[in-house]
């Protein structure tokens, strides 16, 4: 869950900056092309290749657009699954960011560009109705028993829109419905058959987090949303990596880095283009306008990412040798990757190392983890 108005002409943008979303991630996948699409790609810029190489690649074919709509999912529940801990059990160190959320994710087959509806109809059995496509782990939702593959038909005895325009009806509808209660009403098919259930709110931290559709090894925060490219999923090997990097992220948010920067409007931008199912890589040549963070604001955003871990369970242990290893394998004057945008790699380290060892002082004396 995290910011800036989309610049696409996208379904997203009129509702985006509602207070209170419909589901975890505010539908953050929802993308329209815009009428005079770019080039898209097959296969978006790679590390070691330029983006700007890559706009002349040829757009999937149809054949190729059902792996497309698989991968999209299944990257989008790893996502999710991974960051669900972080966003539960720290809303002490993102107070501004945190606020009650029914705590699952639902699409519906428009929740996918149009190139990809009928393939999202036909691979993940979605269709006019918004379905449950994941439920945050640890939330009100969880408890009460929603499942994943859940048609909502209403909330508050509130019928659900659907179509086109589901999400962001939806979105307007339950933003009232939601303010100032503990728990909702909500009727869902399952099996045929109608199922009522009250489903306690869920407070969290309310950052966005998005999927970004190109192979770069980079992450980007613009102060309300998250989003992590595919490129860095696959880098980031394991859940704890994965996890490293969303916790950084939600620190600079937490911390309002982009807004002191002045990075807001420049990196929500580019986060609603890598939004898009085939992103306009011609905008995205070298850090495609995004000023380095500075090494005092980077050392503080690891320091309180480490706790942003340790409290939700995460390995601390595990942070230094990522970072090390993205600084290796993926160096800053490789201007497409996450190094390139956080070059103070030994300043950083030294400054984990302490916070590590303070975690653990007070891990074992059992004291509150707070920085």
């Amino acid at each position: 869950m995290a910011n800036s108005n989309r610049l696409l002409v996208s379904r997203a943008s009129q509702w985006a900056a509602l207070p209170l979303a419909l589901l975890l991630t505010a539908c953050a996948t929802t993308v329209t092309p815009p009428t005079t699409a770019p080039s898209p790609t097959t296969r978006p810029a790679s590390p070691s290749m330029p983006p700007a190489t890559a706009k002349t690649a040829a757009r999937p074919s149809a054949a190729e657009e059902p792996n497309d709509v698989r991968t999209i999912a299944t990257l989008q529940d790893r996502l999710y699954r991974v960051s669900a801990p972080l966003l539960v059990n720290n809303t002490d160190l993102c107070r501004g960011n945190a606020r009650n959320l029914l705590g699952f994710t639902a699409k519906n087959k428009y929740s996918y560009s149009s190139d990809l509806t009928d393939a999202a109809q036909r691979l993940l059995g979605l269709d006019d109705r918004l379905q449950v496509t994941g439920v945050l782990a640890g939330s009100g939702a969880a408890r009460a028993g929603v499942r994943q593959g859940d048609v909502l038909v209403a909330i508050e005895d509130k019928p659900i829109p659907q179509g086109e325009n589901a999400e962001r009806q939806a979105a307007a509808l339950l933003a009232p419905l939601v303010t100032g209660r503990s728990n909702v009403k909500m009727t869902v098919l399952r099996d045929g058959n109608n199922v009522a259930m009250t489903v306690p709110l869920t407070y969290a931290c309310a950052f966005g987090i998005e999927l970004g559709n190109i192979d770069n090894v980079i992450a980007y925060s613009d102060g309300r949303r998250i989003l992590v490219t595919r490129g860095m999923m696959n880098a980031a090997a394991s859940d704890e990596e994965l996890a490293a990097v969303l916790a950084k992220e939600m620190a600079h948010n937490a911390l309002s880095h982009a807004s002191r920067l002045r990075m807001n409007t420049t990196v929500g931008g580019i986060i609603n283009n890598l939004l898009r199912v085939h992103p306009d890589m011609s905008s995205m040549s070298g850090l495609a306008g995004v000023k380095p963070m500075p090494q005092e604001l980077d050392a503080i955003a690891d320091k309180l990412s480490l706790y942003l871990l340790a409290r939700a369970g995460y390995s601390v242990d595990k942070a230094i040798p990522f970072w090390e290893k993205m600084a290796s394998q993926y160096p800053a004057a490789m201007q497409t990757t996450y190094t390139a945008l956080h070059p103070a790699t030994q300043y950083r380290i030294e400054a984990m190392k302490k916070t590590i060892a303070d975690i653990k002082r007070k891990q074992a004396a059992r004291k509150p983890l707070l920085p």
